[in-house]
């Protein structure tokens, strides 16, 4: 039971996070979120710290799991469209509904994971199906450096989903078209 309703705190924290910024994320408002009892979010997560520890490892099991989803519906680009397609269907999921709402929650933790290192080490990219499949497809491509250039095309991927959560509207096709044109020369 623990666990269920630390998860389901850390969600109400991210839905707080996404709607309300960082300085809105308070252990009052995610008790409100969550519809507990006033003291609840403090009981299991005592300082603002262990709350975004919660959160932060909460939001990178979530994407790890829609990155894993994405890799099993695109599971070995062999052309750079297949490719872009799999980018296209992930940067829509981090655009809209429950994706949109990790988005802003993961860019609001990035800014703060500059000065604490307990979360930078939990927001690292970490390995998973997706930078997998672009590595594996890189590599399959002859393309020299498939570490750094899987590093710098889906660092570009996470600057047009940030543009878009910004200004609106979706990623163009074109501009994933470009980047994988990019990596391949």
């Amino acid at each position: 039971m623990t666990s269920d309703r630390r998860t389901l705190l850390a969600d109400a924290a991210l839905d707080v996070l996404a709607e309300e910024g960082m300085r809105g994320l308070t252990h009052r408002a995610v008790d409100r979120k969550a519809a507990m009892p006033p003291g609840t979010t403090s009981a299991y997560f005592r300082t603002r710290a262990a709350l975004l520890t919660g959160l932060v490892t909460r939001l990178v099991h979530l994407d790890q799991a829609e990155l894993q989803t994405t890799a099993e519906a695109f599971p070995a680009p062999r052309t750079a469209e297949e490719l872009v397609n799999g980018m296209v269907l992930l940067t829509r999921q981090r655009l809209t509904g429950e994706g949109r709402r990790r988005s802003l929650a993961r860019h609001a933790c990035a800014v703060e994971s500059v000065r604490d290192q307990e979360l930078r080490a939990i927001l690292v990219p970490h390995d998973n199906a997706g930078r997998e499949a672009v590595r594996r497809f890189l590599a399959a491509h002859d393309v020299s450096d498939v570490e750094t250039r899987t590093h710098t095309l889906l660092t570009c991927i996470d600057g047009l989903v940030f543009d878009r959560l910004v200004n609106g509207g979706e990623v163009p096709r074109e501009a994933l078209e470009g980047l994988v044109a990019a990596a391949l020369r």
